[in-house]
């Protein structure tokens, strides 16, 4: 269970996240989070599926082996964006990682409003 913790510790700190928000992501406590990542506790699937949904690489959490990523399936924009990111140093993509996570909470939570309709210019 130990390598689990481990790995899921990495996924969220790959994330930038603390126990606390990470632990919310999943709809648990912060102890619990943290139990799960020094092997305390077994995380359920339901944790883990919305874990998933935040970008957890849960099967590299539970087997230790990264889900193969499809770079068939990137288009010509995201490739550009992939190799910027990769000629980056690493305190530049700390920020990057960031920045992106920042972005995606935000428009997560817009997903669940209504966005306001669009002026008439």
């Amino acid at each position: 269970m130990s390598g689990i913790g481990s790995r899921l510790r990495q996924e969220r700190e790959r994330l930038g996240l603390s126990q606390k928000i990470f632990g919310e992501i999943g709809g648990v406590e912060a102890n619990a989070q943290g139990k799960y990542e020094n092997g305390g506790r077994a995380p359920k699937a339901d944790y883990l599926s919305r874990v998933a949904e935040r970008g957890v690489d849960v099967l590299y959490v539970l087997t230790g082996t990264p889900t193969p990523m499809q770079m068939d399936n990137l288009s010509h924009l995201e490739e550009k964006v992939l190799g910027n990111y990769r000629a980056m140093f690493k305190e530049d993509q700390d920020a990057i990682r960031r920045l992106t996570t920042t972005l995606a909470e935000h428009s997560l939570t817009l997903n669940g409003k209504a966005k306001p309709p669009l002026e008439d210019s």
